[in-house]
């Protein structure tokens, strides 16, 4: 397997191997807290804090844990950053962290975090999982905030407490209820498909239809070899 860069390593969870988007982790909290843009960004915000603290030390722990037990210290240690995040919150913005309740807490449990640790930093230096920690926390506070930028548009007529519409929208109240989470989500999700397709049908029609130009040089080079001995061309994959 090809050794990554550390370009690629932050890159990575941004956009390639967005965690929400992509690989679908960390659903939980994408659904339930961002029915506006504040409150997905506080999450977002304490998730990349717990994600980069928890990959920190697991990097510089990383020879001294037993695997028997890796799982459990790395736990321990997550829940340690979520502590410092959950108290934080509710020192800097106590409204905000009322809103997030109980899911402040259960970033202990998300899978995308101890995920990174095992896949991640546990195998490789400080730098490159603090690189790879920033890159899928700052995909995952991006995909919560444009769940919640959207939510809030539609489900309350403002974006950030100011009003876009004036007093005669009606909000679509749905929007900032559940079932509105996982509305926003199919419908990101049903647009980043179409425009990947679009894509790959773009590169192919730019491939000549399909076809490698490996073979295209093949095939030319058949034509004129035949143009000069005075026999048919074969193609590049017909035998002599």
């Amino acid at each position: 397997m090809r050794e990554t860069t550390p370009r690629e390593d932050a890159l990575r969870g941004m956009w390639r191997e967005n965690p929400v988007l992509v690989q679908m982790l960390g659903l939980c909290p994408a659904l339930a807290v961002t029915n506006n843009v504040e409150n997905s960004l506080a999450m977002g915000l304490a998730t990349l804090f717990v994600l980069c603290g928890s990959s920190l030390l697991v990097s510089l722990g990383r020879h001294f844990i037993p695997g028997e037990i890796r799982i459990s210290v790395y736990i321990l240690i997550i829940a340690t950053f979520v502590t410092v995040a959950d108290f934080t919150l509710e020192a800097l913005v106590p409204e905000i962290h009322k809103a997030l309740g109980a899911f402040i807490a259960l970033i202990v449990v998300n899978c995308m975090i101890l995920g990174r640790q095992e896949a991640f930093a546990s195998k490789h230096s400080v730098g490159r999982a603090l690189l790879d920690a920033v890159g899928t926390g700052v995909g995952f506070s991006v995909a919560l905030v444009m769940l919640g930028a959207v939510r809030e548009v539609l489900g309350s007529g403002k974006l950030l407490g100011f009003p876009l519409f004036g007093p005669s929208y009606e909000p679509w109240v749905v929007m900032i209820l559940p079932p509105g989470g996982f509305l926003t989500l199919g419908v990101l999700l049903l647009g980043l498909a179409w425009w990947q397709e679009r894509r790959a049908r773009r590169a192919k029609a730019r491939d000549g239809g399909g076809l490698r130009p490996e073979a295209i040089a093949a095939a030319g080079i058949a034509l004129a070899d035949s143009a000069s001995s005075g026999r048919p061309g074969r193609g590049p994959g017909e035998e002599r």
